[in-house]
């Protein structure tokens, strides 16, 4: 049996599916929860996803050479995100979490976390780290504007105290709203830093050497990187979303491949997707024959080219 969250004996929970499986995905009216985490009133359970703890005296500076991210003199409590880069530099890992003056905790994909953290012993060489895969000890929530970290045995107590629950669903649509990719799900083995919102969030331009800066570097100053990520705005006369990575057609031809979707309160049926760069900015696309529109997210014809968060 797979994780079974206990906020799931919340009156109204309908439990999600597939890589989510575990959790809630709404308690009852997804449009409802949306308006509520929007107001800050409500919660996420996010506690089927996997945390990482890294500790030690050298965590810093250990993971700004080895991550995408400045983290030499991160502030304690400040929030960031990281990505470790093949060689090429594609996307192997992507973590997010902050520094509490003793050790960085960060969460990433569910059941991704052993494999971070096998990849980060191999890296550890000399240095003085301790990396620990704490998912059994620490479980993840989002409330307005943040993601946090609680005792997992904590969690019931946390939920009591924290306002009204709301499920996947609605933390889904905000964050595809926001831009925010989800590692393995929005992107896939080819996924370079350049063609999605990473950029601007989760890349720091300015720091030394790290593997796949190369790549990062080149299509940085060049532009025109092979795919951009575009939030695509799906035909809702259907109530259905499309699959993940589902091929997204111009006419007969695959253009790109489909990421995560969502029921968003107010925009309707969104999602995110990687766009060939060539590919018509107002071009109607489908997915899974489903017509959707493109609003950019990333230029295709420009070096720093992710457009600013509001």
């Amino acid at each position: 049996m797979g994780y079974h969250s206990p906020l799931l004996s919340t009156p109204g929970a309908v439990v999600a599916d597939g890589v989510d499986a575990g959790v809630a995905a709404h308690y009852g009216s997804f449009n409802l929860e949306q308006r509520l985490l929007s107001s800050g009133d409500g919660f996420v359970d996010l506690s089927h996803r996997d945390t990482v703890r890294v500790a030690g005296p050298e965590r810093l500076t250990w993971l700004h050479a080895l991550t995408t991210q400045h983290l030499s003199d991160l502030t304690p409590g400040t929030y960031t995100e990281a990505l470790v880069l093949s060689p090429q530099g594609h996307v192997e890992h992507a973590l997010a979490g902050y520094d509490d003056g003793e050790s960085f905790v960060a969460h990433t994909e569910p059941g991704t976390g052993e494999s971070l953290v096998t990849w980060l012993r191999q890296m550890q060489f000399m240095t003085r780290v301790e990396i620990d895969l704490t998912t059994s000890k620490t479980a993840v929530v989002w409330r307005k504007g943040a993601y946090l970290f609680v005792p997992r045995d904590d969690l019931a107590t946390f939920a009591q105290a924290a306002g009204e629950p709301c499920g996947l669903w609605a933390h889904e649509a905000l964050r595809i709203a926001r831009a925010e990719p989800r590692w393995g799900l929005d992107t896939d083995h080819r996924t370079i830093p350049n063609e999605t919102s990473w950029m601007a969030s989760a890349v720091h331009l300015d720091k030394g050497c790290y593997r796949g800066q190369e790549t990062v570097a080149r299509v940085h100053t060049l532009g025109r990187p092979p795919r951009r990520m575009t939030w695509l705005h799906l035909d809702g006369s259907e109530n259905r979303l499309p699959e993940v990575g589902a091929d997204v057609m111009l006419d007969d031809r695959v253009v790109g491949r489909m990421g995560t979707s969502a029921r968003h309160h107010e925009l309707g049926p969104i999602g995110l997707a990687l766009i060939k760069r060539s590919t018509d900015l107002t071009a109607a696309l489908t997915v899974d024959g489903l017509t959707a529109g493109q609003e950019m997210l990333v230029d295709p014809e420009v070096g720093l080219h992710v457009r600013p968060r509001l």
